[in-house]
């Protein structure tokens, strides 16, 4: 798939797992922003919701990328 060594792509996934954690983050910010209005927008709420849902798949996505590109570790 790519001309990278194993250890240059894990820095570039491992890069896009942390902006996937900043993102997740700032959603749950927002969602305490949300929340603490006199009154919180239900459809505001349930999209913020759904977008942590997607970061979260993007999240695994990422973590089944690593899996398949990192060498198996031998048991003794």
């Amino acid at each position: 798939m790519s001309d990278l060594t194993v250890d240059e792509q894990l820095s570039i996934l491992n890069s896009h797992k942390k902006n996937l954690m900043y993102n997740a983050y700032n959603l749950n910010l927002s969602l305490i922003e949300e929340n603490a209005k006199t009154s919180p927008m239900a459809a505001t709420i349930q999209v913020l919701n759904d977008q942590l849902a997607d970061v979260a798949k993007q999240q695994a996505a990422l973590d089944a990328e690593i899996a398949k590109i990192t060498p198996a570790t031998p048991t003794a």
